[in-house]
Parts: C-alpha cells; sequence; structure tokens
C-alpha cells in the first residue's frame, strides 16, 4: 500500500482552515448572509493554495455553514445553521450508541420521562389547535387494526413529535430531536411485538385530552404510565427469551 503523505497534510490544513471560519461563523465574526472573501483572496490570506480553501469550503457546505450562489453577485454566504440538521448528526451517533449497548433500556427510559414531562407542562400552557389536531391524526392511525407494525411504530414517533412541537420551545425542540428519532425506535423494534396497540394509544389520547384541558399533572401522569408500561413490555421481551434460551439447553 503506498502512503500519500502530501495528501494527508493538505487535508489537515484544510480542516484547520474550516475550523478557523467555522469559529467565526459561531461567535459571530461572520454574520448570516454574509459574503466570505473570495477563494484567491482566502488563499492568500491563510497562504495556501487555492484547492485547499475548496476542500475548506466543501466541509463548511457539509456542516451547513455556507451556501453557493453562483452569477454575478454569487459566492459562498454564510448560513443560518439548520437546527435539523445538527440534530440529525446527534441522532445518528445517538442511535449508535444505543446499539453498541451504551445506554440500557432503563436510562432511556428514565431520559424520556424526564424530559417529555418537561414537554407535557410547556405543551399544556403553549398548545395549539393545529397542535391538538396532528396528535389526533395519529390516535385515528394507531387505532386502525389494519395498519402494520412499522406504521404503528412511525405512527409513534410523529405522536412525540406533534407533542414536542406543540411546546413552542425551541431550544427544547432541538435537545429533544434525538429523544424522538434515536429512543422511540430503539425501544419500538424491542416492544412491539409484545405491546398491545390499542393501550398505547389510549394512554396517547389521555396526553392529548389533558393538553387540551391545560392539565399538565394530567398529562405527566398519562406519560408516565406509558413509560412504565413501555419498561414492562421490555421485561415481557426478556422474560420470553430467557425461556426460550433454557429450553434449548433443556433440550
Amino acid at each position: 500500500m503506498i502512503l500519500k503523505y502530501d495528501e494527508v497534510v493538505r487535508t489537515g490544513i484544510a480542516k484547520q482552515v474550516a475550523d478557523n471560519i467555522r469559529s467565526a461563523i459561531m461567535d459571530g465574526r461572520l454574520k448570516i448572509d454574509e459574503r466570505l472573501p473570495t477563494e484567491e483572496d482566502l488563499a492568500k490570506s491563510f497562504g495556501i493554495s487555492r484547492p485547499t480553501v475548496r476542500e475548506a469550503l466543501k466541509r463548511l457546505a457539509a456542516q451547513n455553514l455556507i451556501r453557493s450562489k453562483r452569477g454575478p453577485a454569487g459566492g459562498n454566504f454564510v448560513k443560518r445553521p439548520d437546527p435539523e440538521g445538527l440534530s440529525k448528526a446527534i441522532t445518528g451517533a445517538a442511535t449508535l450508541l444505543v446499539g453498541i449497548g451504551a445506554f440500557d433500556i432503563e436510562e432511556i427510559i428514565t431520559a424520556r420521562l424526564e424530559t417529555e414531562t418537561v414537554c407535557c407542562r410547556l405543551a399544556a400552557a403553549n398548545r395549539d389547535e393545529s397542535h391538538l389536531a396532528a396528535m389526533e391524526a395519529e390516535i385515528a392511525v394507531q387505532l386502525d387494526p389494519t395498519i402494520s407494525d412499522e406504521g404503528f411504530c412511525a405512527s409513534d414517533v410523529r405522536f412525540h413529535r406533534a407533542l414536542v412541537e406543540s411546546t413552542g420551545n425551541g431550544p427544547l425542540k432541538l435537545m429533544m430531536y434525538t429523544v424522538i428519532e434515536a429512543f422511540i425506535p430503539i425501544t419500538n423494534m424491542i416492544v412491539f411485538r409484545v405491546r398491545e396497540r390499542h393501550h398505547v394509544a389510549s394512554l396517547h389520547q389521555e396526553i392529548i385530552h389533558a393538553v387540551r384541558a391545560r392539565d399538565d399533572a394530567k398529562a405527566a401522569d398519562a406519560l408516565a404510565r406509558l413509560l412504565a408500561y413501555v419498561r414492562e413490555s421490555y421485561a415481557a421481551v426478556l422474560n420470553a427469551r430467557a425461556g426460550r434460551d433454557a429450553a434449548q439447553v433443556s433440550a
């Protein structure tokens, strides 16, 4: 195998340049929609080649920090960071950690209970009819006996996403993205064969009724019972597996 040391060095410089520009964006020295210097000017400023500048700009574009525009008034412009894009990156890492066993089910359920309880409180205070309608639509899906397991699990995620959306709190929605998009699908994959769909949907309905009535305590209570049911379903899965393993050993 032939090692290309010049590429390693060039990539390292490109990363340093990208990190430098990224810091300027994040601390406000470069403003949203501000045009960056040209590739030629950046190359002169940093004392590097234009191809290395292009590599740095590609890194920034991949992080959704800049956008390109063609034409006489074109160039590279600072882009407003996309919360969903940032959240997806975090979610991917969280999903990987769950997959390798870095978090156990108790930790996941505790995290959901603590964070979604806050969401219940804010949803009860800030929800509007569109949020309630979005959650009600998912109840209708979940009560359909013909829906597939995959369809039910997807509706479960959408229901909790709508609950979080109804909080009206941007930073909380950003933080909850990982909980909703990573933790709920993981637990669904484990318990979907043993849980009773109608029971889950009825607890979701209780949450909606409480949020509609602006009763955050009742919403939090229904959520706690929902997560207790998830815990029980997980225990049932483990017991079933242990029984199968014991039967195989005795056979």
